[in-house]
């Protein structure tokens, strides 16, 4: 099997290329496939997630002086790999508008996924808008999406359900309790969507109380966002660190007692699943979507209403009193979450594959 994955980029450290990370490594270190990641004007270099050796790297030069230029460079670039490659299967991982009008620009020779890894939310937000799209997105062979909710959000498209994977890893149960500490971690890029305002506020109503807890994030920082002030505002710079993305995650979920996720809107919650995965009790909003197909709320996490504050908090402050409940989450998200294990998820695909690869 030859896959072609087509992506904005691979160098930076959020869920898109963690996911495409350990997938297109499995492809082709497990399944051997032939597998080729394209990208735009990323030069691949610094790559930010470990990806195999045997993958392939193609990156093209795009003209973005005005439309015109922009459209025929991203045309001619992708033909001329695509001539060049010959793939069984082109997967197209670009949640902007130029991704979805991908079958228009390029025909139908070569079957072609969709893969959506944004909240329709994120450029989809008027009924219009996506009246017009819906047909271009049914040109697609299949539209994959990450979770039930948001199928439910894309009626009348040609979808099919695929949850992100996370690596299998052998941990030690007991030892990554050991290492536990008063930490409360979350995890991803300062942008607004993240609502790391939204858990800044809920963490004055928990520092009030246990001053002695931290709450570290890691993400590509956004000065414009203004969350450094928000933290000077309320006097928490002693409680609240705002971290670079660190490579080395793994260390940080196991010293985490409890994730935090404060998002206004979802793909899929990447960061759950990695945190449930070395033990970490998670209190997540119910936001759309993610989250309620990850967490089974009251048994191995807390789901709560979506932009609740002051019940988040509490969630936090519940856990934080309640060291065998947190204890008792984590072992059960050890236990639930080995569904999202890459094995199973690769299969999934590999069906998928072989079915489009057929009708071909």
């Amino acid at each position: 099997m030859k896959l072609l994955y087509i992506t904005n980029g691979i160098n930076g450290s959020g869920g898109l290329e963690r996911v495409l990370s350990i997938k297109a490594s499995y492809f082709t270190d497990v399944f051997n496939y032939e597998v080729n990641i394209l990208t735009l004007n990323d030069g691949n270099k610094n790559i930010f997630f470990d990806f195999s050796r045997n993958i392939k790297f193609h990156d093209i030069k795009i003209n973005k002086s005005n439309p015109f230029t922009f459209i025929s460079s991203y045309k001619n670039g992708i033909q001329n790999v695509i001539e060049n490659i010959l793939p069984d299967i082109i997967i197209v991982c670009d949640d902007g508008l130029k991704g979805m009008l991908f079958p228009i620009i390029f025909g139908k020779k070569i079957p072609t996924i969709y893969e959506r890894h944004a909240a329709k939310e994120l450029n989809i937000n008027s009924k219009l808008l996506f009246f017009l799209i819906r047909p271009i997105l049914n040109m697609f062979d299949k539209f994959v999406l990450l979770t039930n909710g948001n199928k439910l959000d894309w009626k009348g498209v040609n979808s099919q359900v695929i949850n992100n994977p996370i690596p299998l890893e052998n941990y030690n149960p007991d030892y990554i309790f050991e290492k536990k500490e008063k930490i409360v971690l979350a995890v991803g890029s300062n942008s607004f969507h993240k609502g790391f305002d939204l858990l800044i506020n809920s963490w004055k109503i928990v520092h009030e109380k246990y001053p002695e807890w931290n709450l570290k994030i890691f993400g590509k920082k956004n000065p414009r966002l203004g969350l450094e002030s928000l933290i000077d505002l309320y006097n928490l710079s002693s409680s609240i660190q705002l971290n670079n993305p660190e490579k080395n995650i793994s260390e940080k979920y196991k010293s985490a007692s409890i994730y935090a996720l404060s998002s206004r809107h979802e793909g899929f919650g990447m960061v759950l699943v990695e945190a449930m995965s070395f033990g970490v009790a998670c209190v997540s909003f119910d936001c759309p979507h993610g989250p309620k197909d990850i967490i089974s709320n009251g048994e191995d996490g807390f789901i709560v209403e979506n932009g609740n504050i002051n019940k988040f908090a509490d969630k936090l402050i519940y856990l934080i009193e309640n060291e065998n409940k947190r204890l008792e989450f984590g072992h059960k998200a050890l236990e639930n979450v080995k569904r999202f294990d890459i094995e199973n998820i690769a299969l999934e695909w590999e069906r998928l594959f072989n079915q489009l690869v057929k009708n071909k």
